[in-house]
């Protein structure tokens, strides 16, 4: 398998991975973003057979959001009405999909459930990293590949798909999520890469003064910029 596409066609993607591009593409402060993030959590859990539970990290307040299976938020329901001690989660969404969840102390809850842990950043338009995305799962192996695949998108020096040793083969969710975080990787540098040519043509804020291009043109963040691009590489 070839490493994976860096502009894939909107429509041709997983949801996914959909969800991550988009992230990459929207600027940092819009309303949307958080509920997106919940979002991105609740189609990891959803996609990727491995992960049993998501949480989404927001900086710099460090609010979690978590999303799980609908079998386990009932099973976590359950234990709570059962005289439990781990605090009940508050529903975070609402709709026929399962909700996420905001649950305080997630990760030390996890960690004493025996889940083992993966952790990716999130960028939002500016190139900022806007949150965290903890993936845990109780497979070692599975994780393993989980965080292999991650690397991978990560640095395209490393194999693709993650092989050569005892690791596990790819499934289609951690496929999806990988190459999903690899093109948002992608839109990120290119994104970089107009502020840097913006600064370097003067002027204050290169960040707003895209925002206000892509704004005035009617477009995304990510065309603005690989129209600077284009033309300050094409000199």
């Amino acid at each position: 398998m070839t490493p994976p596409s860096t502009q894939l066609p909107t429509g041709t993607r997983e949801p996914l991975a959909e969800a991550l591009v988009t992230l990459a593409e929207t600027p940092d402060d819009v309303p949307g973003i958080a509920p997106h993030l919940r979002g991105i959590a609740q189609l990891t859990v959803d996609r990727i057979a491995a992960v049993d539970y998501a949480a989404v990290t927001t900086a710099p307040d460090g609010s979690c959001a978590v999303a799980a299976s609908g079998e386990l938020v009932t099973a976590v329901e359950d234990a709570s009405g059962a005289g439990d001690p781990v605090p009940p989660p508050r529903a975070a969404g609402s709709g026929d999909a399962p909700p996420t969840m905001t649950w305080p102390g997630f990760p030390q809850d996890a960690a004493g459930m025996g889940l083992r842990s993966v952790s990716m950043p999130l960028y939002a338009g500016s190139g900022a990293r806007i949150a965290t995305l903890q993936l845990y799962g109780r497979d070692a192996a599975e994780m393993s590949v989980l965080s292999a695949a991650i690397q991978a998108a990560e640095n395209p020096d490393l194999p693709w798909p993650p092989e050569g040793d005892d690791r596990q083969p790819l499934d289609a969710g951690v496929e999806e999520l990988a190459v999903g975080y690899a093109e948002a990787l992608s839109v990120r540098a290119t994104i970089q890469l107009a502020l840097t040519l913006l600064e370097r043509s003067g002027g204050p804020g290169a960040y707003p003064r895209l925002r206000l291009r892509a704004a005035e043109d009617g477009v995304l963040l990510l065309t603005a910029a690989t129209t600077i691009v284009s033309r300050g590489l094409g000199g």
